[in-house]
């Protein structure tokens, strides 16, 4: 048996030893070598049942997941209220795919993916409409409080949990998420902590419009990487108040500064819940400073490759919603798409574009007249992971475009501004 360094309860180590089966024990102990790579002192109850999961696609190389889910499902074991988990890697039934990508989507990389889902629902999947990267949104409805302890991975989900939301909870990998939401506990260091909460970073904002999302974003991941901002002047263009607008603003904004830098948790100064509770004494005394201005924004945006082959040939397709898109996005996104293509005197968009949300945001919007008016644009609106979608090595020959950092950074997609990308699929000079 392991012997851990971090100290355990009796209950902990009675799990540890076996007394609560063998498949249980091997859980504890990978939680247990877990918080001791990170000098954890103990273990805390994770206080918000409901869990959610990165890996949610059956790519046939994962044979050690299927195994171990397999293992869990023999022994009884599913989490202690239900997990949501990250987007289906494709969409043959929303999405316009060649014959080819079909067969290799679900011939070759994706070959488990029926078994695995089937293993999910069985260890606490919530239900098949459970994939999105974004379930916190009300239609998902996984939302927990400020406070909450919370065993997920995902790292925009975490980072808006943490943000957002003010909950607790550390930038987890597959599996260990899965385990936490499990047993019911995960070890104390880093985010769960007051002092691993503390900002190491103090961003001012000193542009004279409103920043892009995903831009503000990047500058602030590239800059801090992992270390916790605290974001102030933000609130000049955001306000004070949660609104539908400013969520979603955050949610990009966090995606950004969680993938082209590894930001868990950021304040932002008279808005976040705890930066509101608190303010600027959450700033560490020795806390660097970082001035985003317009001519820094202009820098970042400038920075990104372009890594078409043919870099002034047009777009193949269009990617918008990574992460996922609100309700609140989806239905501007279909106004200003409709309204571009009438100022633009095109009945269609120029390039395949797919919008990407939730599939319970999907259902709500589906009984709305904008849904229709979205198809008759010449739209794909899909619950996919665009990322999963640049797996298949098809596509790293394809021109693709989108206005996700997330996007920009894990794959071959050019990154446009919203405007321009706009304009780009209505063909709108």
């Amino acid at each position: 048996m392991y012997q851990p360094k971090m100290k355990l309860t009796a209950e902990e180590y009675d799990i540890l030893s076996g007394k609560a089966g063998e498949v249980k024990a091997k859980l504890m102990e990978t939680i247990v070598m877990f918080g001791d790579m990170f000098e954890a002192p103990r273990l805390v109850k994770v206080t918000y049942p409901n869990g959610h999961l990165v890996t949610s696609f059956g790519l046939g190389l994962l044979k050690p997941v299927y195994r171990t889910m397999d293992e869990l499902i023999q022994s009884g074991l599913k989490t202690e209220g239900y997990f949501t988990v990250d987007p289906r890697p494709y969409d043959p039934k929303n999405i316009h795919y060649s014959l080819i990508d079909k067969l290799i989507n679900a011939k070759i990389l994706y070959s488990m993916q029926k078994k695995y889902e089937n293993q999910l629902m069985q260890v606490g999947l919530k239900n098949q409409n459970g994939f999105t990267c974004a379930c916190y949104f009300p239609e998902v409805g996984n939302i927990p409080k400020t406070g909450d302890i919370l065993s997920w991975a995902e790292s925009s989900a975490v980072n808006y949990a943490n943000s957002v939301l003010g909950a607790r909870c550390n930038r987890n990998s597959g599996m260990i998420d899965l385990f936490g939401s499990i047993l019911g506990y995960v070890p104390e260091f880093g985010l769960l902590t007051d002092e691993g909460r503390k900002a190491s970073w103090k961003v001012i904002i000193k542009t004279t419009k409103k920043p892009e999302a995903q831009i503000l974003g990047s500058a602030i991941g590239i800059k801090v990487v992992e270390a916790v901002p605290y974001i102030i002047g933000l609130d000049k263009w955001l306000g004070s108040e949660m609104s539908d607008d400013v969520k979603s603003y955050l949610k990009d904004m966090g995606a950004a500064t969680a993938s082209n830098g590894a930001v868990g948790l950021y304040y932002v100064d008279k808005l976040t819940p705890e930066a509101k509770l608190k303010g600027q004494a959450l700033i560490k005394e020795d806390a660097m400073e970082y001035i985003i201005d317009d001519k820094e924004m202009e820098r970042i945006y400038q920075s990104y490759p372009i890594m078409w082959k043919d870099q002034d040939k047009e777009p193949q397709i269009c990617f918008i919603g990574c992460p996922h898109l609100s309700l609140n996005q989806l239905n501007n996104w279909t106004d200003r798409i409709v309204q571009g293509l009438k100022n633009s005197n095109h009945d269609k968009v120029l390039y395949q574009t797919v919008l990407t949300t939730a599939p319970d945001v999907f259902e709500e919007f589906k009984k709305t007249p904008k849904y229709q008016a979205l198809l008759e644009s010449g739209c794909e609106l899909s619950s996919i992971c665009p990322l999963m979608y640049t797996s298949n090595p098809l596509t790293k020959k394809r021109r693709m475009a989108t206005c996700s950092n997330k996007l920009r950074t894990y794959s071959f997609a050019r990154f446009y501004k919203e405007e321009d990308l706009l304009n780009l699929i209505v063909g709108r000079k």
